[in-house]
């Protein structure tokens, strides 16, 4: 063998089993109850730690190719691999060029496919300019590509990615459709936004918590209602990116329950961190699109993540220079960028905050931490599990290990986080690619910059639909006496 993974914990359903994992030629090979009598190149005695399919990131914005005074792949990667993370799925608008076409697509990964430390994939994208110009059938050349999505914004993102109107998004949505990959949208109403951030702006607002007052929930409810509509009058796979809101979480339960083909991803950020306490505190630091809402939301997208309603977590990492464009002296909290880094925390939050404080089973916490993310954009069994003939991605956690973040602290070139200081237990200690260390705790960084691959889409796979009617009760319940609370305060 290369590698012989030695009493390691895995998962079956919501018990750890122990076994020695076998590896050769960066795949997984057999699992024995002793190694006695085999040979490896490589021998790690794990000591009953837990090992779960390698975690899966399936939303950053590293900014390389164009801004890399930002976030570079390398540094972006090995952030990613420090957290835990195996394999990231990088956005098509926060590089130059952002990715609209085959050509564009080539533009971005050839000056970067040397740089990575983990394997990675990438989205495609639509804008409501290349519906104005025609060019709906770009989303063929990028899927050939092997993009695993497409993305589009209802709220306005970078020069070189223009968001869509109602009706333009409608016309990507009858186009993605007929490629059978989902089409995610970041779920703002634009109206909405602009109009209350002017009107607070007028008012002389400029503390943290006006910009989440700004972009209401209200915005996000809208979009996600109508973003639906588009996927029962299309047929399309429709995803919800970074999804903020309770009242979002209730609509797309609503929406599988009657067979619509939605699916929806949540941030760490929404899960622990609430607009009120963390804008005030950290202000732009804390600054990011949708804003952080309240501590009703975080509950409640726990519960719809436990239950099935949320399908898997993402980052949205996207990181911005402090000097320049967080803090600069003219800066405020309306004309500074809106974003953050998490593709180094991830990982952490979920184990401390979902595994081990019980909000999330074992065999959820690999669902949505990387099998979910991986059949929705095709490609597991490659990616996302612990089988024979899959990659030997494994992320090692010690269930154990106490950590305190620290945002100076990351191989993020990022040096700012609002969940600085925040005390975890459980933690990722080594993070394998293909067979290979790139991650070990005490050691940092071992694995080599460029040893990471381009993941091309397996093939068109969709998630099933299942709530689990136990934990959805239990979120109604929370959302009711949420509604109740907010009834009586009105």
């Amino acid at each position: 063998m290369d590698l012989i993974l030695k009493n390691a914990n895995i998962p079956q359903g919501d018990r750890q089993v122990q076994t020695n994992i076998l590896v050769e030629n960066g795949t997984i090979v057999g699992f024995v109850n002793s190694i006695n009598g085999l040979q490896a190149k490589n021998v790690i005695d794990l000591k009953g730690k837990l090992v779960v399919p390698g975690c899966i990131d399936p939303h950053t914005h590293f900014m390389d190719p164009g801004f890399t005074h930002r976030e570079t792949f390398a540094t972006g990667t090995m952030s990613a691999a420090a957290g835990g993370l195996t394999t990231i799925i990088d956005m098509p608008c926060c590089s130059k060029p952002s990715v609209r076409s085959e050509e564009s697509f080539y533009a971005k990964i050839d000056p970067i496919k040397d740089k990575a430390y983990i394997d990675y994939c990438f989205w495609g994208g639509m804008t409501g300019e290349d519906v104005r110009e025609g060019l709906l059938d770009n989303v063929w050349g990028q899927k050939e590509a092997g993009v695993v999505a497409f993305k589009s914004y209802m709220t306005p993102s970078v020069p070189t990615f223009p968001k869509v109107s109602d009706a333009e998004l409608l016309e990507i949505f009858y186009k993605v459709a007929e490629t059978g990959l989902p089409v995610g949208v970041h779920a703002e109403n634009y109206d909405i936004c602009s109009f209350y951030t002017e009107k607070l702006k007028k008012e002389g607002r400029l503390d943290g918590p006006a910009w989440a007052e700004a972009r209401k929930a209200l915005a996000e409810k809208v979009a996600i209602e109508l973003i639906i509509s588009y996927a029962e009058e299309t047929g399309a796979r429709a995803h919800i990116v970074h999804m903020s809101t309770k009242e979002g979480a209730h609509l797309i339960r609503q929406a599988k329950e009657r067979g619509v083909k939605i699916t929806a991803e949540t941030c760490p950020h929404y899960l622990v961190l609430n607009a009120q306490e963390s804008m005030t505190k950290y202000g732009t630091f804390a600054k990011i699109a949708p804003p952080l809402r309240g501590v009703e939301d975080n509950e409640i997208h726990w519960q719809a993540l436990a239950d099935g309603t949320i399908d898997f977590v993402g980052t949205d990492h996207a990181p911005y220079e402090i000097p320049t464009e967080k803090a600069a002296e003219d800066s405020d909290i309306w004309n500074s960028f809106p974003g953050i880094p998490g593709v180094e925390t991830m990982v952490p939050i979920l184990v401390s905050e979902g595994l081990n404080k019980g909000r999330l089973s074992l065999s959820r916490f690999v669902e949505v931490t990387s099998r979910n993310a991986a059949i929705h954009y095709g490609i597991y069994p490659k990616k996302g599990a612990i089988e024979i003939g899959s990659d030997a991605d494994f992320t090692v956690i010690d269930l154990e290990k106490e950590h305190v973040i620290d945002q100076e602290q990351t191989y993020s070139m990022a040096k700012y986080n609002p969940l600085h200081d925040i005390k975890l237990k459980g933690m990722p200690v080594m993070t394998i690619v293909r067979g290979n260390v790139v991650y070990e705790d005490g050691k940092g960084i071992v694995g080599q910059e460029g040893y990471g691959q381009y993941v091309k889409r397996q093939s068109t796979q969709q998630l099933d639909a299942v709530i689990n009617l136990t934990k959805s009760n239990e979120s109604k319940a929370v959302s009711q006496s949420s509604e109740k609370k907010e009834s009586v305060k009105l």
